[in-house]
């Protein structure tokens, strides 16, 4: 458990604006805010909960009043931590903003961790870890989609598919110890062909949910992609395009682009980190043979690649080397510069890459931009319909993972008829993965690790 003080921060990013928030959640935050805020034109009394009441910050020491705030009142166990909570509503300047949590600390307050008041609401029951996990997905959304899956997790739509599992699990569970506790009709109690079945089936649900993990990790991260081809096929040009404006210079001087230029898109809700790179060629110019070795890098970690062609002219073996290249990794092949004709058909390609799909654009004249966002996104995402819970989170696909094993080895000793003490512990172990994942732990090292990545504030 926490230690039961009360801690201040503030709530809204540090830098000018119209309004600021400093939030503060224990049992003196009432104190508090009586010692520091005088209601305007009412006599203070005792405030109501659920209400937003106005006056002044004033330092009791000086009498000195620092600004003209709104304070909102909220009790326990009807708040965001399921403690008292007040929180001042001041004016948004950094210096100010300080001032009015120094003035809220200086009465007794403690500067609050990073992600103290969601690691209480947890742990007072307002929310489990996996909607606790998802506020934070909500802060570093950059999508509407990435927002909606976020979102969907906070109002519990994981929890609820990962306790069905759980469910699920101790029903058979409570089979197997029952043989344990009597071994005289183990076999009336363990019906090992139905408990396999069970089981079975408990596995193709939690690998239909540890499936949906990627398409949530591009949600929530995004999609890194490189662009990648010769020089001066159109990489840059494309980039551009893409992004609607002037980023890269473009010229037609072959090796303009010596470095990595790192933008991003926004593709029908799916964040897209758009890499533009160097062109792949053999070269004796020192700089540009760094920029090539980093684009083979980039091209290395992304998860997928746009190979560009200039379709005005013919292939070369550059060409067919950046072909060659993407040929295990997911990638659309784009044949650039079709307003000015093209000197090779696509069977040409398809020689050495048969399986990758083909489009033709002109990245100056916006021919063709539409359909390859749209076929990069199918290429990201697949054309299977949404999952109603999708995972975003490595720490619940590890366990999740765990917990796929776990189950795997108790079938495995169902079929080789071992005592039901073994079945049991497989069982257990895949009980405590699910539980890890909906935040049903003991480990503090755990909830430390996952809250110290909040914000402080939150």
């Amino acid at each position: 458990m926490y230690e039961e003080d009360t801690i201040a921060a503030i709530a809204t990013p540090i830098g000018e604006g119209g309004v600021a928030i400093v939030r503060v959640s224990g049992p003196n935050a009432e104190r508090i805010a009586s010692r520091i805020f005088v209601r305007k034109g009412e006599k203070n009394g005792k405030l109501k909960s659920h209400t937003l009441y106005y006056g002044t910050i004033q330092d009791p020491r000086t009498r000195k009043n620092l600004d003209d705030i709104l304070l909102a009142v909220m009790r326990k166990p009807r708040s965001y931590t399921g403690e008292d909570v007040v929180e001042f509503h001041c004016h948004g300047g950094v210096f100010l903003v300080r001032q009015v949590l120094g003035l809220i600390l200086a009465q007794g307050a403690r500067y609050a961790d990073p992600g103290e008041f969601t690691k209480r609401a947890f742990l007072n029951g307002r929310l489990d870890l996996t909607q606790a996990e998802a506020v934070q997905d909500l802060i570093r959304a950059r999508t509407d989609k990435a927002v909606e899956l976020a979102l969907n997790q906070a109002n519990g739509e994981l929890s609820k598919w990962v306790n069905e599992l759980r469910e699920e699990l101790l029903d058979i569970l409570v089979q197997v110890e029952a043989a344990i506790d009597f071994p005289e009709e183990e076999i009336e109690l363990l019906q090992r062909d139905q408990l396999i079945d069970k089981a079975g089936a408990l596995v193709n649900k939690t690998r239909d949910i540890l499936n949906t993990y990627e398409r949530g990790r591009l949600f929530r991260d995004g999609a890194r992609v490189c662009i990648c081809g010769r020089p001066n096929v159109g990489k840059s040009s494309l980039l551009n395009a893409l992004l609607g404006h002037d980023r890269v210079i473009v010229t037609p001087l072959p090796g303009t682009t010596r470095d990595v230029i790192e933008e991003s898109i926004n593709i029908e809700g799916l964040p897209v980190v758009l890499w533009d790179t160097a062109g792949i060629r053999n070269t004796t110019d020192q700089v540009e043979k760094i920029g090539v070795d980093l684009s083979l890098q980039h091209l290395e970690k992304a998860d997928a690649a746009i190979v560009v062609l200039d379709g005005s002219l013919p292939l070369t073996d550059e060409d067919l080397f950046c072909l060659t290249e993407v040929e295990s990794k997911k990638s659309l092949v784009v044949i650039n510069k079709n307003d000015l004709g093209q000197k090779f058909g696509t069977n040409q390609i398809r020689k050495t890459t048969a399986t990758k799909q083909i489009l033709s654009i002109s990245a100056t004249q916006g021919y063709g931009l539409r359909d390859l966002e749209t076929a990069l996104r199918e290429l990201l995402l697949g054309t299977d319909t949404e999952p109603p819970a999708v995972l975003t989170n490595i720490r619940h696909k590890n366990a999740l993972l765990r917990g796929d094993e776990a189950l795997g080895s108790a079938i495995a000793s169902l079929i080789d008829r071992r005592p039901p003490e073994c079945v049991a512990v497989d069982l257990n172990d895949a009980r405590d993965a699910f539980e890890e994942v909906i935040g049903i732990v003991n480990n503090e090292d755990i909830l430390e690790r996952i809250f110290s990545k909040f914000c402080i504030g939150k």
